[in-house]
């Protein structure tokens, strides 16, 4: 009885799951009528790409708290038709043409994306789609030891 017990815990430890682990980022964005800064959490292994998959978000933009990631494949408030994939790297460009999205307390949303160029589409209530606005940006993201970013 002993040795199927001992053979019993051996195979729950070899073909257990693993569990995820994270890697913590320190971001910050900057243009015309935005500023941003704060953290990212990803997903420990990158794509073949060099993407990582953004899973949690926090900070500020232009002064109001980040309050939520939008979630994946699906587009911000005002943005119809354009879904994030929330996806970041370390070399140029960080950001996919789909970009990442999240939301302020000021209820605002955002949609920091590359194409040619940094672009940060910003919808505001009521949301009206297209009706936002898309300055250009300054994008920047690097890893970080730990979920504590200092001065960006």
């Amino acid at each position: 009885m002993t040795n199927i017990m001992i053979s019993m815990i051996g195979a729950l430890i070899v073909y257990s799951t693993p569990a995820v682990a994270a890697q913590f980022w320190c971001w910050n964005l900057e243009g015309e009528g935005v500023s941003a800064a704060g953290s990212f959490v990803t997903e420990s292994s990158a794509d073949a790409e060099g993407f990582y998959s953004i899973i949690a978000i926090t900070g500020t933009v232009n002064s109001a708290a980040i309050t939520a990631l939008q979630p994946t494949d699906t587009s911000i408030p005002g943005n119809t038709g354009y879904s994030v994939d929330n996806l970041i790297r370390l070399t140029a460009p960080q950001l996919t043409k789909h970009g990442l999205g999240f939301a302020a307390s000021d209820g605002a949303y955002h949609n920091p994306f590359h194409l040619d160029e940094y672009r940060d589409y910003v919808s505001r209530p009521p949301y009206a789609d297209g009706e936002g606005t898309e300055p250009t940006i300054q994008f920047k993201a690097n890893t970080a030891p730990d979920s504590h970013c200092s001065t960006q």
